[in-house]
């Protein structure tokens, strides 16, 4: 439910900042582009902030109650959105605040939850654990910005009052998991000391650090996803509706991957798949940002029959289906050799750490999209980026041949003392 209410949060507020750019405030498509990437930025701000904070408090209190908490500050910020776009007083300052106050909540959600999964599960069992999770949080992927989009066209504020009774509804299910109490922490060590012991942890790793900074780099440079409200409203030309769509195509194909996952889940050369995973994301990436070329060349200008849409269109959403696809893939191998490599003790700690690489990624990579658009336009931008990614791969590859030898899920860190 949580999934559900902040995609289709994310997928309006970037619409409605780009929206506003172009037509409240004048602005070029190359100078709204780069009010999506100061969008991410404010994100990001709290989350460098906050992450060795938020790692803390989940290895330190009931991890339910952190993320309880975390939800109910997100409800606040939807109803107060809600609030602003019914009252037709929303503003570009007013988004960045709550997108600000956004990613405070998101921050302190992440490792609690992530370090809640490993405490109910068998070892043995949590790559399947996490592919199922997977699952569930795709889904929210796929259908949250699909009604996002929706409910925006039928009524702007309309998102948001049902983003709010959707986080309401996460943080009184949370109180249905057994509570989930971290080991003790030793109270002579002083808090700040703690968070720097984790930080340290990961970096002193060197099986951890490459798999948390490869997902980092690539990301970052290939933030096909922060451009797509300019695609659908000057490129592609669909508008909100089409937006929805377009957002929930990465979901929908990391969905069947971990549905696939819980399946068949990996046993051998983990490693590498991850890494070929990643090239294929770049590569994937790449399509999507000439989508309307490969479109215009192949299909011609007309319409394809059989899925009732443009040819640009249909190429933009089998690209972005292949990208969430591969993506999966990528994140479900690092997702499992972190967590099996991290002893329950740092697991809280280690988690912000690779939350932050993921929502440094993610804020970023729409910062730097936001820059580079505004140097190369949104199509040069979007190139740029799944070229990045793929070389990216190679050069960790090679700093890290940890990674591609990395066989099974077997944890590597036993013996080890944090």
């Amino acid at each position: 439910m949580a999934v559900l209410a902040t995609m289709g949060m994310v997928v309006v507020i970037a619409y409605q900042a780009y929206d506003i750019a172009r037509s409240d405030y004048g602005m070029s498509i190359r100078e709204a582009s780069l009010q999506l990437g100061l969008l991410g930025l404010f994100q990001f701000i709290p989350l460098a902030l906050l992450t060795p904070v938020a790692g803390w408090a989940a290895d330190r209190w009931e991890r339910r109650t952190v993320a309880r908490v975390a939800n109910s500050i997100d409800m606040l910020v939807a109803l107060a959105l809600g609030w602003f776009t019914y009252s037709d007083g929303l503003t570009l300052p007013l988004l960045y605040i709550f997108a600000a106050l956004h990613g405070v909540a998101r921050v302190f959600v992440g490792p609690s939850m992530s370090a809640i999964a490993p405490n109910i599960v068998p070892p043995a069992s949590l790559p399947r654990a996490i592919a199922m999770s997977s699952i569930a949080w795709q889904i929210g992927s796929v259908f949250g910005p699909a009604a996002g989009g929706l409910l925006f066209a039928a009524n702007p504020s309309a998102p948001y009052w049902a983003s709010a009774a959707l986080l309401l509804f996460a943080s009184i299910s949370l109180s249905c998991v057994k509570p989930v109490f971290p080991p003790q922490m030793h109270r002579d060590i002083h808090p700040v000391r703690q968070m720097i012991d984790g930080v340290r942890y990961t970096w002193s790793e060197r099986f951890l650090l490459g798999a948390i900074t490869l997902d980092l780099f690539a990301v970052l440079l290939a933030g096909a996803t922060a451009m797509l409200p300019v695609y659908a409203r000057d490129i592609l030309m669909v508008g909100p509706d089409g937006l929805g769509q377009l957002r929930a195509a990465p979901a929908a194909g990391a969905s069947l991957v971990a549905l696939i996952l819980t399946f068949r889940p990996l046993r051998h050369n983990v490693g590498s798949k991850m890494l070929w995973a990643v090239v294929v994301f770049g590569f994937a990436t790449i399509g999507f940002g000439l989508s309307h070329v490969i479109g215009e060349n192949v299909f011609g200008n007309g319409r394809i029959a059989m899925l009732h849409m443009g040819a640009g269109m249909a190429v933009a959403l089998v690209m972005l289906v292949l990208l969430g696809a591969s993506d999966m893939l990528s994140v479900y191998v690092r997702s499992s050799l972190v967590q099996l490599n991290t002893p329950d003790v740092m697991r809280g700690r280690v988690s912000s750490v690779s939350g932050l690489a993921i929502s440094a990624s993610n804020e970023l990579g729409e910062l730097q999209s936001g820059l580079a658009a505004a140097l190369l336009g949104p199509v040069g931008a979007v190139v740029f980026g799944g070229v990045g990614a793929i070389m990216v791969t190679g050069i960790w590859a090679w700093l890290f041949p940890e990674l591609k030898n990395a066989r099974t899920f077997e944890p590597q860190y036993r013996g080890k003392s944090p």
